[in-house]
């Protein structure tokens, strides 16, 4: 019902809108609302914990508790008062921060509750506080290196933390700190999750303390093989070497290993994870004091085992293997039952993400075709319930699901229709935190009981209410439609088409494209308000989620297996063409635009359809699959050192020379995901073949461009560039958006 008066208020404001600028949309505070993040549900129950942006600042945040059953919202700690100026971080803790993507982000950016409910765990600018509810914060550490993935023990006793290259150990009643590891140093290290798991297995630790808080599981991470990368992260200020260890696709991997480190001073125990040191620690998990669960995955990553492992004596047996003759998507989803013996799971072994209980003999199906998991939110074991994110009869819309744990029954969806919501729950799943959107509602918070039904709104963020409405009447709704890959699967895109538009009149066209695995760009939900900002300028903006992409099964994503930069490029050529059928596009004003794998896809379509686009914008692309990493390059090209033909065929560097129309190459001088030196060989390329192109650089940025005053700045350059070749969209377009 929201989205349906959301939308009747973007209809009503009609003309009224007032002009959108491109400083608006990146200034503060957010034209969407300011809806909070980081949003969790105390362990007992009684309060809901949330990250809020300051409204003169979007990057800086602090952190906020209110009641759950009602009232005042209040800021508990305040990121401002307690720090102590500009800091500087540490190398581990600006690596995580990248690799969990909150590199801009200032003040508090993580935090974690005592496990009664009554307290937070709260780093800041390197160092840790423990705030209660009612009193001031107490500082716990104050070094020169910061502490990094602070974890409270389930007994609320102990504080575990890495610092360095060695993992401490901090008694809150002691209030002293001791060392749990001290061989760590060079390229070894304790307690940390190395560089791929971070960065493309979605596992950001490396320890895990028992239920018992008698022991924990911790990580050994020897990087003596791992290759060295200097990259020169260039910035206004000057430029800082940095030695990187960085394991590019087909050379060694840190060899990552387990023990269990007891609190009593007892000898550590390895961890039996096999012959082969050459696997990835995938995931760990406690069933139960004494019952450790891991997670092997081979390095051709065709092969999961999962492992019931003695903590005692560290012996491990087989319970179960997940196989595929492509690759397997890791997922968070085990979940322990009650008794410490049964667990869910999720696995793609039948054609797509579904849910399973493991009984302790075999695995038994939850969930049936017609929804697609993403990810188990609480289990309710005395009702028999259990609470998912995933999708239904719509792909496009994501949706909070109620499901019978013994699988009788059909899934109840919980969250609204024509919205897409992500949820944090409590244990048991008594309420839900959902965090909802659609394509004319911005986000907006509320919390619901288990059945789905609104107790009250933590952020309404209502259209009327947020910096946008006066901006409102000039909204346009997207449209949504179907097309047809060669192999006969249903290609998603969305569309937003300037209003108005004269008869017989034809618009350039902005085609946005990411491309890669992993990511699900169509969808029914609030869209970027810089995409608007295109519309009301005049152009059509156009997205399509090609076959690899996520969230549709295996079928979908499998076609991209040993062949990236093929049909994806196939689908998006697919989409052109029905684009220049359209009376409303110019077939002839055709921009791609693309960002990391997008920006490898802008550069495989121009140069595999040379003449397809008038021109094309790639941003922090990867242009030799050989400069990427292991887990992810490997997962769909294979090893370059067993088969080097899938990297040679998806290399755009050779193809340079084919590219005809403009280009304009961007990238930060301190990327340490896609490394400057694809953009430098492109350029290199470029130029030995004698190719005129734009290029756009940025000191001191890494992976993405966050800042407001260098957003801006990057899209008044893109724009010029597309207004040089493109020309500049015709003023009755402008005219009807206004």
């Amino acid at each position: 019902m929201r989205a349906i008066l959301a939308a009747a208020l973007i209809v009503a404001a009609g003309a009224d809108a007032a002009e959108l600028t491109l400083e608006r949309v990146f200034a503060n505070p957010p034209l969407a609302g300011t809806v909070p993040r980081a949003l969790t549900l105390a362990p007992d129950g009684t309060h809901i914990a949330y990250l809020r942006p300051r409204a003169t600042d979007a990057l800086r945040f602090d952190l906020w508790v209110e009641p759950v059953a009602g009232g005042a919202a209040r800021m508990v700690v305040d990121s401002l008062a307690l720090s102590g100026g500009p800091v500087t971080l540490s190398e581990a803790e600006l690596a995580r921060r990248e690799r969990l993507r909150l590199m801009g982000s200032r003040g508090i950016v993580e935090y974690r509750w005592a496990p009664d409910g009554r307290s937070l765990l709260v780093p800041l600018d390197g160092d840790l506080w423990l705030a209660p509810l009612d009193g001031p914060p107490r500082r716990l550490t104050h070094s020169p290196e910061s502490e990094v993935d602070a974890r409270l023990s389930p007994d609320g006793r102990f504080v575990s933390y890495a610092r360095g290259a060695n993992l401490f150990l901090y008694d809150l009643e002691a209030e002293r700190e001791r060392a749990l590891t001290t061989g760590g140093g060079g390229a070894i290290s304790f307690g940390q999750a190395e560089f791929v798991a971070q960065e493309e297995m979605k596992r950001s630790t490396g320890q895990w303390w028992s239920p018992d808080s008698t022991r924990i599981a911790v990580t050994r991470v020897d990087e003596t093989d791992v290759k060295i990368a200097v990259r020169a992260a260039i910035g206004s200020d000057g430029t800082a070497i940095t030695e990187q260890r960085y394991p590019f696709a087909g050379t060694p991997n840190a060899r990552v290993t387990l023990e269990i480190i007891h609190l009593d001073g007892r000898a550590p125990v390895a961890v039996d994870l096999g012959t082969d040191p050459d696997i990835y620690l995938a995931r760990v998990d406690w069933l139960a004091a004494d019952r450790l669960i891991v997670q092997r995955q081979t390095r051709d990553q065709r092969v999961l085992d999962v492992l019931d492992v003695d903590p005692a004596t560290g012996a491990a047996r087989l319970l179960f293997r997940e196989t595929s003759k492509t690759w397997i998507n890791l997922h968070d989803n085990l979940k322990p039952l009650a008794d410490g013996r049964r667990f869910l799971w999720t696995s793609e072994r039948n054609g797509f993400s579904q849910l399973f209980l493991w009984d302790g003999l075999r695995l038994r199906p939850i969930t049936r075709r017609g929804l697609i998991v993403e990810e188990v939110k609480a289990v309710d074991e005395a009702r028999g319930r259990v609470f998912l994110t995933g999708f239904g009869r719509d792909p496009l819309e994501q949706a909070l699901f109620g499901v019978a744990l013994d699988g009788a029954g059909a899934p109840q969806r919980l969250s609204a229709a024509g919205m897409t919501a992500d949820a944090v729950m409590d244990r048991t799943g008594s309420v839900a935190l959902v965090t909802r959107s659609s394509p004319a509602q911005p986000p907006q918070v509320g919390l619901f009981s288990s059945d789905g039904r609104l107790l009250r709104w933590i952020a309404e963020n209502r259209l009327g209410d947020t910096p946008y409405a006066p901006f409102a009447g000039g909204h346009v709704l997207p449209r949504y439609g179907t097309l047809e890959a060669a192999d006969g699967q249903k290609l998603h895109w969305t569309m937003l088409v300037p209003p108005g538009l004269a008869e017989g009149a034809r618009a350039p066209v902005f085609l946005e494209v990411y491309g890669g695995p992993g990511v699900q760009r169509v969808r029914r939900q609030w869209g970027s308000l810089l995409h608007q900002y295109l519309v009301r300028r005049g152009y059509v903006v156009f997205q399509l989620d090609n076959r690899g992409s996520a969230n549709r099964g295996v079928a979908f994503e499998a076609p991209i297996h040993r062949a990236l930069g093929t049909v994806e490029v196939e689908d998006q050529l697919a989409g052109l063409s029905f684009l220049k059928a359209q009376p409303f596009v110019d077939p002839d004003r055709i921009a791609v635009y693309g960002w990391s794998y997008g920006g490898y896809m802008a550069l495989r379509l121009l140069t595999k359809a040379p003449d397809a686009f008038a021109a094309g914008v790639a941003g922090a692309p990867v242009t030799d699959w050989r400069l990427y990493d292991t887990h992810y390059t490997e997962r769909y090209l294979g090893s370059p050192a067993v088969d080097e033909a899938p990297y040679r065929a998806a290399d755009v560097v050779p193809d340079a020379g084919a590219i005809r129309r403009p280009l304009l190459l961007i990238h930060g001088l301190a990327d340490d995901n896609v490394v400057f030196d694809h953009s430098a060989r492109m350029m290199a390329a470029l130029q030995r073949a004698g190719v005129a192109f734009d290029t756009m650089v940025y000191p001191g940025q890494t992976h993405g461009i966050r800042e407001p005053a260098l957003a801006t700045h990057l899209w008044r350059g893109i724009l010029a560039f597309l207004d040089r070749h493109l020309g500049q969209p015709s003023p009755h377009a402008l005219a009807a958006a206004r």
